[in-house]
C-alpha cells in the first residue's frame, strides 16, 4: 500500500510547463554512491550485482523512480500502458544508450513533451541508480 501512496503524490503541486501531464522532476540523493565522475559514462557502473554499490544503487534508484518514473511508466515499472514499460529494454549498453538519451534530454513530439528533460535536475549517479533498479524488475 505504501508504493501507491508515493506513486500518487508524485503529481502534486503545481504544474511544469516542460514536464509530461503533472510530474515535476524531483532531486533524488545519492549519498552513499560513489562519485562516478563529470563525464557522462557510455555504461551502468552500478550493473555488477552484489556489492554494497549495487545494493544502494537499487535503494537510491527505487525512491528515484518512484518520485520520477512511477507516474508515467507504472508502479514498480509494470507500464500502464502511458509510456513504455522500461522492464523491456535491452539490458546491456544498448539500452544504457537509448535510457541515458531519454533521461537526460526527454522526449517531445509536435512540440510537446512527453518526458521531461532530467540533466538539470538528477545528477548521473541518480540517473544510473535508476536504471540499475528498473533492470531488477522481472518482465
Amino acid at each position: 500500500m505504501a508504493a501507491v501512496s508515493v506513486g500518487l503524490l508524485v503529481g502534486v503541486g503545481p504544474r511544469s510547463a516542460g514536464a509530461h501531464g503533472d510530474v515535476i522532476p524531483q532531486p533524488v540523493d545519492t549519498a552513499g554512491l560513489n562519485n562516478v565522475g563529470a563525464s557522462w559514462l557510455k555504461e551502468n557502473p552500478y550493473r555488477l550485482k552484489g556489492g554494497e554499490q549495487y545494493k544502494k544503487a537499487i535503494e537510491v534508484g527505487e525512491h528515484g523512480y518512484a518520485a520520477n518514473c512511477a507516474r508515467c511508466h507504472g508502479l514498480q515499472v509494470i507500464s500502464g500502458g502511458i509510456a513504455p514499460d522500461l522492464r523491456y529494454l535491452d539490458d546491456g549498453a544498448e539500452g544504457d544508450e537509448w535510457f541515458m538519451s531519454r533521461i537526460r534530454g526527454g522526449f517531445s513530439q509536435n512540440g510537446t513533451y512527453k518526458m521531461p528533460p532530467f540533466e538539470n535536475v538528477l545528477n548521473q549517479e541518480a540517473m544510473w541508480a535508476i536504471r540499475s533498479y528498473i533492470e531488477t524488475r522481472e518482465k
